[in-house]
């Protein structure tokens, strides 16, 4: 279950408008981010970076990217999480996702990155799977 909710917007450090990601700590040992909208070349890095933030710092255990808002993902936001699996894959930290819906599914599947990326059906059902 989600026992606490903290939500916290970032700035985008490239820009003065807001960003894509919405980062939610759901429980002590696991941040859930939340990107809104189109993932693409124009905001990727912007992405990554703040991606790369999250699973480099904090004291969680998992991230979980849960991409119910996500309109469209390009190569550079596929890149984007890719960068951020292998981050997270050398600091020995879970990186998972949820909630793709079948048009972005598609793109892992013919990447074959669908085979990477630890992909669940809801932020509940990967919360069923920690201890």
């Amino acid at each position: 279950m989600v026992e606490d909710i903290l939500p916290l917007l970032f700035a985008n450090p490239l820009s003065s408008r807001m960003s894509l990601m919405q980062n939610v700590l759901i429980r002590p040992d696991v941040a859930l981010l939340s990107p809104v909208g189109h993932i693409n070349a124009s905001n990727a890095e912007a992405f990554k970076q703040e991606l790369t933030a999250v699973v480099s710092t904090g004291d969680w255990d998992a991230v979980l990217v849960d991409m119910a808002q996500v309109e469209s993902l390009d190569s550079a936001g596929l890149m984007a999480l890719v960068a951020s699996l292998s981050l997270a894959n050398t600091l020995n930290r879970r990186f998972a996702l949820c909630s793709v819906s079948p048009s972005i599914r598609i793109i892992f599947e013919l990447t074959q990155l669908d085979r990477a990326f630890a992909m669940f059906e809801s932020v509940a059902a990967f919360e069923a799977t920690l201890p």
